[in-house]
């Protein structure tokens, strides 16, 4: 039933997808597992029909038909060909590369592989290397606001208590979302990184996730963590490296370009989806998660996850903060001039500090907005716009 009802959940991704496969030969889709990449590529193969053919490199009989790739590839020649996990066979990098320069020479060059990968810098190494210039990368998230929610409070907060893996989104109650998420966690640490490579106990790389879960949202102290892990700061940071790359985790570097201000050098470190943050920390329902002391932060990175899902192409994201208090949430530079100043409240009623004006001033500042936990969008006066979550989306949407 959980399948049938994320098949009607229409995925933003899904048309950027076939815009970039119209325009490149290969388009690859990252994402951590059990996020939808898939079931995206399945309804894709769906509408091109014969034209398409599914690979997924983790079952015996689909590798078996790639014993001779090159032969095989070959007679696909009209077809589009998804490859799932595609890093487990880092030799075909080649043949791809061989296959797309051969046809071009003979005039086709756009369509013709679609490859999915759930650790961005071993795909994104492997591809670099050999397919420069023929493959463009794009991101599938866990499910975002604009894909759920119907103008709802109720399914936003659903959202945001249950984040946006669809099985843990769409179990029937909130139990047995939880448990889907504790086994997700489970696999992660037990079979999915250590057949990566990394050979890190299960449990000092639960007990980081965790740090970082009850520090949601703030500057990074690796010297902190370490101490906690009883490792090396170079450790932790080789831990965090493990999970940006795995797309768990986002690390929002802060601001530098104010050579005049005493600016703070830690990045802020966010687990990405709320739901992850939420069961990491054993917090079970909405009630539990609204008496913790995470739930500033917890919203804080729920929210910065959507904006930047819905930030036009190009945008680069940063937060700002000085020794003398100025502070600024979310600093986002919009091609071609844009620069918006972003406060994060879970607050209906919010109010904002003095540091958040003087970081306006700092970063010059083209627009200013915070984005708060109720439903109405109204001005503040100063120049600031109050915003709902849902308002802010649509104006990023827009610009």
């Amino acid at each position: 039933m959980t399948w049938k009802i994320y098949a009607m959940i229409h995925r933003l991704a899904e048309a950027r997808v076939s815009d970039l496969l119209e325009r490149f030969p290969a388009v690859a889709v990252l994402g951590p597992r059990q996020v939808g990449k898939t079931t995206l590529a399945l309804r894709l193969a769906d509408d091109l029909g014969p034209k398409a053919v599914y690979l997924d490199l983790e079952l015996p009989s689909h590798r078996a038909k790639l014993s001779d790739p090159e032969l095989y590839l070959n007679a696909q020649e009209d077809r589009l060909v998804i490859f799932d996990e595609l890093q487990r066979q880092p030799g075909l990098f080649e043949v791809l590369r061989g296959i797309i320069d051969g046809r071009r020479r003979s005039g086709r060059r756009t369509g013709q592989f679609l490859l999915l990968g759930s650790a961005s810098i071993d795909l994104l190494r492997q591809t670099s290397e050999t397919l420069a210039g023929r493959i463009a990368y794009l991101e599938l998230t866990p499910l975002l606001v604009e894909e759920v929610v119907a103008k709802k409070r109720s399914e936003r907060d659903r959202l945001w208590l249950r984040g946006g893996f669809p099985d843990s989104f769409l179990a029937d109650d909130d139990a047995a979302s939880v448990e889907w998420r504790e086994a997700f966690i489970g696999t992660y640490l037990e079979r999915d990184i250590p057949s990566l490579g990394p050979r890190i106990p299960a449990e000092t790389l639960r007990r980081f996730w965790t740090m970082l879960a009850h520090e949601q949202g703030t500057l990074l102290n690796a010297a902190a963590v370490a101490a906690g892990l009883g490792v090396s700061g170079q450790t932790v940071g080789r831990y965090l490296d493990l999970m940006v790359d795995l797309l768990l985790v986002r690390r929002l570097q802060p601001w530098s370009a104010n050579a005049g201000k005493r600016l703070v050098r830690s990045p802020k470190v966010y687990v990405r989806d709320s739901g992850l943050v939420h069961a990491l920390l054993g917090l079970r329902d909405l009630d539990a998660v609204l008496g913790h002391p995470v739930t500033g932060g917890s919203w804080e990175g729920f929210v910065i996850e959507n904006l930047l899902a819905a930030a036009p192409a190009g945008t680069q994201a940063w937060f700002y903060r000085t020794a003398a208090g100025a502070e600024i949430d979310l600093v986002l530079e919009i091609p071609p001039k844009q620069r918006w100043a972003i406060e994060i409240k879970r607050s209906s009623a919010p109010s904002l500090a003095k540091g958040f004006y003087l970081g306006c001033k700092d970063v010059k500042a083209t627009r200013r907005m915070v984005v708060h936990a109720g439903e109405e969008t109204y001005g503040l006066g100063d120049g600031v716009e109050a915003a709902s979550l849902a308002g802010a989306l649509a104006e990023l949407r827009r610009s």
